[in-house]
């Protein structure tokens, strides 16, 4: 007799085939071109888990200042594990989306919910070549149009005070900032509700 069989005169109980592990829809409608307040049109999308070499490449590309504002301390090359857990993400709680010009990407936009709430922080690095064009509000707004309709209500962030570019994203967003500076960190704390912010860019 076989062991799921159970004894004589009882149905057999059917056995639960294994759950087959679940793979996040890709949010193709998150994709589309832009164009930043300076001119700059790009192709704004979802990563995805294939892009691990871009992205690394993306990163060893930044000057050591923009690594340092983005992580806080010296790191010229992400590490195996940093990038898997940058490429895989759930598109719901964790999102992150990339800016491409000509099929490289050069400017990265994420944010990363506190799990059991309504709030996320934020962040996104632009590669030096491609600063002081507005990509970084492009990103902002296009992370906070996502993060709504997540259920997300609420944005926070931490950048160094000497980040003055980024810093002025947050204030020229639109939105009602909240702000508290302790050493050389500033917290930023901003809803992200339609009333309060800017209108998402054309693309």
């Amino acid at each position: 007799m076989d062991e799921h069989d159970g004894p004589p005169g009882v149905a057999p109980v059917p056995r639960e085939p294994a759950a087959e592990p679940q793979v996040p829809a890709y949010p193709a409608g998150l994709a589309g071109d832009v164009d930043t307040a300076k001119g700059a049109r790009l192709h704004v999308r979802p990563i995805r888990t294939t892009d691990g070499p871009g992205l690394a490449e993306f990163h060893r590309g930044l000057s050591d200042r923009s690594v340092y504002r983005r992580f806080f301390f010296v790191h010229p090359a992400l590490t195996d594990v940093e990038v898997e857990h940058f490429t895989h993400v759930d598109y719901a709680d964790r999102l992150a989306l990339v800016a491409e010009d000509d099929g490289r990407i050069v400017a990265v936009g994420r944010y990363e919910r506190t799990p059991g709430t309504a709030e996320a922080e934020v962040a996104f690095v632009v590669t030096d070549s491609h600063q002081q064009l507005g990509i970084g509000s492009v990103l902002l707004a296009q992370l906070a149009r996502a993060a709504l309709g997540r259920g997300i209500t609420t944005f926070t962030a931490e950048t160094l005070a000497e980040n003055r570019a980024m810093l002025a994203v947050f204030r020229n967003s639109g939105y009602a900032l909240t702000t508290s500076t302790e050493f050389d960190t500033v917290s930023v704390r901003f809803p992200i509700d339609a009333l309060s912010g800017p209108a998402p860019p054309p693309g």
